[in-house]
């Protein structure tokens, strides 16, 4: 197993046998160390610093706090960063047109546009009109379909941090039953396509969603649970078996009075009782969450590269 991770092993009670708690956020602050490293190795040499701008509109909570981090990230990476800010009445062609105008850019080397948006906005149109060299969040169509058949690409920042994690932890996935659960576009359809890739996970993979009526019985054959179903504590413990890895990307916000802002991110496993019987499980928060920041600095680094 890699060791450059401060592994948590924990001994688990009644006998069984300890886990290893995946640190996401370790993970994440070590790559983007690495890529700072890079970073300033090429500004040194007189090249200028890969450019990630965000636009976001309106005042989600979620998505302001989503932003920060992303501009908080760029900085331990040593890029420059731009927030280009709307109110949530924009009109659909004023934020096309600002694509349209970071697109030609020469100094932007990625920008993303925060989701979700007002409804009066058609979000698909959004992400087909920015240039697809420059969507480091891997949504544009073109970036999805180079993915699903192997080419190379921007690959969507969940999956490709959950795929991270399990090589640098030296997960075995080669051979293994993976189960996703979850089909969404963002996590669930990209992250069955990279564990089935020979290149990435090289799996045999099972998508299950909320209408899958064999569910508990794929989940307790498999060997890795990708947990990206949007429902707290979906997964509890008689739907996994002895020895499994755990991958929760839930991030559901629940009412908690005794928390700092009266929320708490809850995820899709039911940890407390989950954790005892896997061999890896990844905590909510500090799991799969800092890992995606951390795959959109290393798509921006890049789409730098690239230019």
């Amino acid at each position: 197993m890699n060791t450059d991770n401060n592994n948590a092993t924990v001994n688990a009670n009644n006998g069984k046998p300890a886990y290893t708690l995946i640190d996401g956020k370790a993970t994440a602050a070590k790559i983007k160390e690495e890529i700072r490293h890079e970073v300033e190795q090429l500004v040194e040499q007189g090249k200028k610093r890969p450019h990630l701008a965000a636009i976001l509109v309106g005042h989600d909570g979620g998505s302001e706090t989503y932003v920060k981090n992303k501009v908080l990230s760029c900085e331990a990476c040593g890029f420059k960063s731009s927030l280009i800010r709307y109110e949530a009445d924009v009109t659909e062609e004023e934020l096309l047109a600002k694509v349209r105008e970071m697109n030609e850019d020469p100094d932007i080397d990625g920008f993303i546009v925060q989701m979700p948006l007002p409804k009066h906005i058609d979000e698909q149109k959004v992400i087909e009109t920015i240039d697809y060299r420059k969507d480091v969040d891997g949504f544009h169509p073109i970036n999805v379909g180079r993915m699903a058949i192997g080419l190379p690409c921007f690959i969507s920042a969940t999956p490709l941090g959950i795929i991270t994690l399990l090589q640098r932890y030296g997960i075995e996935t080669s051979g293994k039953k993976c189960v996703v659960l979850g089909r969404s576009n963002i996590v669930g359809k990209p992250m069955a396509q990279l564990m089935m890739q020979k290149q990435y996970g090289d799996a045999t993979v099972t998508v299950c969603h909320s209408r899958s009526k064999t569910l508990k019985e794929e989940c307790r054959n498999a060997d890795i649970i990708v947990a990206a179903i949007g429902r707290p504590d979906f997964v509890t413990a008689d739907m996994v078996k002895e020895g499994a890895v755990v991958i929760d990307v839930g991030t559901t916000r629940v009412a908690d009075d005794s928390c700092k802002g009266g929320f708490r991110l809850n995820g899709d496993v039911k940890f407390d009782e989950v954790a005892s019987k896997c061999s890896y499980i990844t905590p909510v928060p500090g799991g799969v969450g800092p890992m995606t920041i951390c795959s959109l600095m290393k798509n921006t680094l890049e789409a730098y590269k690239r230019k």
